[in-house]
């Protein structure tokens, strides 16, 4: 994990945006994607921080986490279910096969938690006791573990999950079929427990996490997007949970929801203009995305230079995707 030094002396440089000559670009919240012509697909990683769906400044090495610590939860969950991973040329960039993603957001999610309007303690604390279509108890605290994971959805459009929690038949009306949303199911679960298996041996706990998959062009089901990250999980740190749960506190977490806890220690909620991160939270945020990487694979961060444009270049034309 570097420095908050270094980090400090590359901010100006952090990856915001790529433009690749010939390609026409999506951009999601961190990702810009590239379509080639051959049915493969560029996704760039870039630096880019959202909350309550809302950009809020570049955190460096964020995106080169999330590229390669995705990488590193495919190869573990490839007996799972197939994934669309052809290449990763650069720290930041993965070549992928072209699926077309279904029109849902899928979460797995093992405690009552969160703050975004989608979570269940923000549903349940607003006195909702149906939620997803599941019925809860009353009597929960936030952060309390569920008796079994439960599966949820949310609707999306090109990655981005809209504030719209999902039934099954609403689900279903959204054109996936019941087999295949049965085949979801069982692969969201499996891809969790594997990861709460991995994770125990980082001494961290899977709280929940966010999945996303597609169709590949033979129709068959293949995992997209991101596995098991920071941006995409809820990590909290294992030895301590218990203690701070009993004494009412939260978790420490290895992940993005202490950003959301944050804005909203200042007083910022889902429908307010957020400011940008300062400096000092921007350097946390990069430590902890660090961190968090080196428990789970147990390798020591190697950061990839900056700036990213050159190398990521580069890359691409030893890979044959640019001229």
């Amino acid at each position: 994990m570097l420095e908050p030094e270094q980090i400090r002396q590359v901010m100006p440089d952090a990856l915001e945006s790529l433009t690749l000559p010939g390609l026409k670009v999506e951009r999601g919240q961190v990702r810009d994607n590239y379509e080639l012509a051959d049915g493969r697909r560029v996704l760039v990683a870039t630096d880019r921080f959202s909350v309550f769906n809302q950009h809020v400044g570049l955190v460096p090495y964020k995106g080169q986490v999330l590229n390669q610590l995705t990488n590193w939860w495919f190869e573990q969950t490839a007996d799972i279910v197939p994934n669309h991973v052809i290449d990763v040329p650069d720290p930041n960039v993965t070549i992928a096969l072209k699926a077309n993603p279904l029109p849902i957001a899928v979460v797995v999610r093992g405690f009552i938690s969160g703050v975004t309007p989608t979570s269940l303690w923000q549903q349940y604390e607003e006195g909702k006791r149906t939620i997803y279509g599941f019925t809860f108890p009353d009597g929960l605290r936030k952060n309390q573990e569920l008796p079994t994971p439960i599966v949820t959805a949310t609707a999306k459009t090109f990655g981005r999950a809209h504030e719209h929690p999902l039934t099954r038949e609403e689900v279903l009306a959204a054109g996936i079929s019941p087999a295949l949303w049965e085949r979801i199911q069982t692969a969201a679960l499996r891809l969790f427990q594997r990861g709460r298996q991995l994770c125990i041996l980082a001494d961290l706990i899977l709280v929940d996490s966010k999945y996303e998959f597609g169709l590949d062009l033979n129709g068959d089901l293949v995992l997209i997007d991101e596995l098991h990250t920071p941006d995409s999980s809820r990590f909290w740190r294992s030895d301590t949970y218990d203690e701070r749960f009993e004494a009412g506190e939260e978790p420490e977490h290895f992940d993005r929801e202490f950003v959301r806890l944050w804005y909203q220690a200042q007083g910022y909620g889902v429908s307010d203009v957020l400011p940008p991160l300062p400096d000092d939270m921007i350097i946390s945020i990069s430590q902890r995305y660090q961190r968090v990487y080196e428990l789970l694979t147990g390798t020591e961060f190697q950061p990839a230079s900056y700036p990213a444009h050159k190398r990521i270049t580069i890359a691409l034309r030893y890979a044959r995707v640019l001229g």
